[in-house]
């Protein structure tokens, strides 16, 4: 099979509606909001784009005749509904041109929507121009995945010069740059490094969804590295690690991202807007393109509920919600030297 259809498959056959970091906060619900729902306004803005929901499509799959009927339907949800989304990796349209249309045919069926074109970390500047230039890209991401290439059989061995190349492409495109993890998170030692190189953006794609080495061990034929399955920090304890810079660059949030309360939460840790790919894998997969236009637009109106709950009308007043965080979470905080009482009157249970 290929590769990419591995990963298709894996990843809809590993999803589940797990318990995740997400459930390691609560918001504190005071009785008056003071605010009216029609007064809620749900939209975002970084990298000079201006967005109608706080959450994107984020990177899945191309590469295959199945991941081509994919990301079409990705694209007609993007068209339906307004929403930022990226590629999958297009490494492999890189290396095999004909493998171009299974990306570009989300362009074609969304001509004028935001799109972001997705490379893996130790690519060149031309190779990223390529990326762009394949369907007139909106922007890059560039993906870092570590433990996932050290666990994939035919994976990469030489890590040297990442951070090289990613300050020559965001110095040099012309188009905004996100870097982002795949799943493993990221610590504030790590986005210290990536400020230091010029990046403005960067997704810390947390532990807690889809996790690519559990899908690289299953595509072994001896498991022996599933001690890696879990491997990273979580969404929410990304978010904590990047809380010093987040007045420096944008900061996004991915991973494990199950439903809207989720969302809310990633936001009110700072987070700018929010990526979601193995939800709406899932949902595409299970129940067809329709419900998850209709699921992508509940969470535009669920959103509007709990920003009236929590008293907020916009999304950047997300940040002054009070929230509790568990024991655990917080001993994470104390450990790494991170001050909750930074970013608002937070606890602990």
């Amino acid at each position: 099979m290929n590769r990419k259809d591995e990963h298709i498959s894996l990843a809809k056959a590993f999803h589940k509606e797990k318990s995740n970091d997400f459930d390691q906060l609560r918001f504190i619900h005071h009785s008056f909001s003071e605010t009216a729902l029609d007064e809620v306004d749900i939209t975002t803005a970084f990298l000079g784009f201006s967005f109608k929901q706080p959450f994107y499509i984020n990177a899945m799959t191309g590469g295959s005749k199945r991941a081509k009927d994919i990301n079409q339907q990705i694209g007609i949800i993007a068209k339906e509904t307004g929403i930022m989304t990226a590629t999958g990796s297009v490494n492999a349209a890189l290396k095999q041109p004909e493998l171009a249309d299974t990306y570009q045919i989300m362009r074609k069926e969304n001509p004028n929507g935001i799109i972001f074109a997705n490379i893996g970390a130790g690519l060149s500047l031309e190779e990223a121009k390529r990326a762009v230039e394949l369907f007139h890209a909106d922007g890059l991401q560039i993906h870092v995945n570590l433990p996932q290439e050290l666990v994939m059989p035919e994976g990469d061995r030489d890590f040297h010069g990442w951070l090289d190349t990613i300050e020559e492409i965001v110095t040099s495109l012309g188009v905004p740059v996100i870097v982002k993890e795949v799943g493993f998170g990221m610590s504030s030692e790590t986005i210290a490094q990536l400020l230091e190189r010029g990046v403005q953006a960067v997704d810390v794609s947390g532990q807690g969804g889809t996790s690519f080495t559990q899908i690289e061990n299953a595509r072994r034929q001896k498991r022996e590295l599933s001690f890696l399955n879990d491997w990273g920090q979580s969404t929410v304890i990304s978010l904590l690690e990047s809380q010093t810079f987040q007045k420096d660059c944008t900061i996004l949030a991915s991973g494990g991202v199950r439903q809207s309360l989720d969302i809310v939460k990633a936001l009110s840790l700072g987070a700018k807007s929010v990526g979601i790919a193995g939800t709406i894998l899932n949902q595409l997969m299970t129940h067809g393109l329709d419900e998850t236009i209709m699921l992508i637009q509940q969470w535009e109106n669920e959103l509007k509920m709990l920003y009236t709950l929590l008293g907020k009308k916009t999304t950047a007043e997300l940040v002054t919600t009070d929230i509790i965080l568990s024991n655990e979470i917080s001993h994470w905080c104390e450990s790494r030297g991170i001050s909750y009482q930074t970013f608002a009157k937070r606890s602990q249970y």
